[in-house]
C-alpha cells in the first residue's frame, strides 16, 4: 500500500543544521553544550532549532539540574523511512509493469 510522505518533516529534516543534530542525537543523548560544540552553532540559533525539532516530535526533552538533554526519537525517523519504503515500493511496481498513462 502506498502512503504519501510527510511533507512537514521533510521540511524540519530538510534544514541542513537540524539534519546535523539529528545525526549526532543519532549516536548519543546530548545537552544544548554539547550540540553547540559540534555544530559551532549560536546557543540562540541552536535553541530555535531545537524547538522546531520537538515541535516536529522528532525529539524528546529530559532536564537534569540546569541543563536540558535532548534524546532522538527513533520511531518518528523510523516511519518516515517507512513512507519512503512505501513510495519505493510502489515505483518498483510501477516500473515491473510498466505502466504508463497515455497520452491524449
Amino acid at each position: 500500500m502506498m502512503t504519501s510522505v510527510d511533507t512537514d518533516l521533510i521540511r524540519v529534516l530538510a534544514d541542513p543544521l537540524r539534519l546535523r543534530i539529528v545525526t549526532l542525537l543519532a549516536r548519543e543523548t546530548l545537552c544544548t553544550t554539547h550540540l553547540v560544540e559540534e555544530t559551532g552553532a549560536k546557543q540562540t540559533n541552536l535553541s530555535n532549532h531545537m524547538k522546531v525539532l520537538r515541535e516536529a516530535g522528532v525529539v524528546e526533552t529530559e532536564p537534569c539540574g540546569r541543563y536540558v538533554y535532548y534524546r532522538l526519537r527513533p520511531e518518528v525517523l523510523e516511519g518516515l523511512a517507512g513512507q519512503f519504503t512505501d513510495l519505493a515500493q510502489g515505483a518498483r511496481a510501477t516500473a515491473e509493469a510498466n505502466l504508463k498513462r497515455s497520452c491524449p
